[in-house]
């Protein structure tokens, strides 16, 4: 059946790719963990390094590291009527790379163009290495050729998507990191402009091809807004009832509002 064909197909695709960051950590000299990264995959962070944003779980962080949950998202987004090469809009914080892995390889195995905002700080125990963050992880996975889409923006990620929880150094070593990358740099002042300047973003790139269905990963400020009410929402694909306020709305109530289902990761 071909479902189960693609989700089997998308989770090897992510073992692989877990492989490639595992064997790419091992070529910078990273040493692995086995105390906490106990499966050995590459891509659990630090405890506390200077670009972690705020306190992570460590046990939700490696449960995300199985391949299986490629091939959840692929359910997933059957769920949300995605067909073979859909356009589909993800925002990310580097707090669960593993999960920006995982959508990546259930986009290649359905064949849809992913289009990916990242925030670059993250979480205890997620892309919060300096040598290794999720800049790092995604150049691995480029220039392995498992993946060909590269962000079309990145942020610092943060309190309000700016850094400000991190010293003065750490955001200019990221800034840094983003400028030399060539990708564009989202950086606003207020919630209401970050979420209009992201959904011009996935809009331009989108091109013809109109978003079917936007991802979230993780906790960005961006993304989730300022409203309570986003607590409320339970992982997968979201019913949402209740719009905050335009003001306090993230990039997912944006995308609700549109009427593009929503996948809360």
């Amino acid at each position: 059946d071909k479902l189960k064909g693609e989700m089997i197909r998308a989770s090897e695709i992510m073992a692989e790719a877990v492989n490639i960051i595992r064997e790419c950590r091992g070529e910078k000299g990273l040493i692995l963990d086995k105390n906490t990264d106990l499966n050995q995959t590459g891509l659990i962070g630090l405890e506390f390094s200077p670009i972690t944003t705020s306190i992570g779980s460590l046990e939700a962080k490696r449960t995300t590291t199985n391949p299986n949950f490629a091939a959840l998202i692929v359910f997933l987004l059957k769920e949300a009527k995605i067909e073979r090469g859909d356009t589909i809009a993800v925002g990310a914080s580097s707090s669960f790379p593993s999960l920006i892995v995982a959508v990546l390889s259930a986009a290649k195995a359905m064949n849809l163009k992913p289009i990916v905002i990242n925030s670059l700080g993250a979480s205890q125990w997620g892309a919060n290495s300096p040598d290794f963050h999720w800049l790092d992880m995604q150049n691995c996975l480029l220039n392995a050729g498992i993946f060909d889409a590269k962000p079309i923006g990145l942020s610092l990620g943060g309190a309000r998507d700016d850094g400000s929880d991190m010293s003065p150094e750490s955001r200019s070593f990221l800034i840094t990191e983003i400028r030399e990358s060539g990708i564009f740099f989202l950086h606003e002042p207020d919630l209401k402009r970050s979420v209009e300047a992201r959904m011009r973003l996935y809009e331009e790139k989108a091109g013809e091809g109109k978003i079917k269905a936007f991802i979230n990963i993780g906790g960005s400020w961006a993304n989730m807004g300022e409203d309570p009410e986003i607590l409320k929402l339970r992982p997968g694909l979201v019913k949402i009832k209740q719009f905050p306020p335009s003001e306090k709305r993230g990039v997912l109530f944006a995308m609700a509002a549109l009427k593009i289902p929503v996948i809360h990761l």
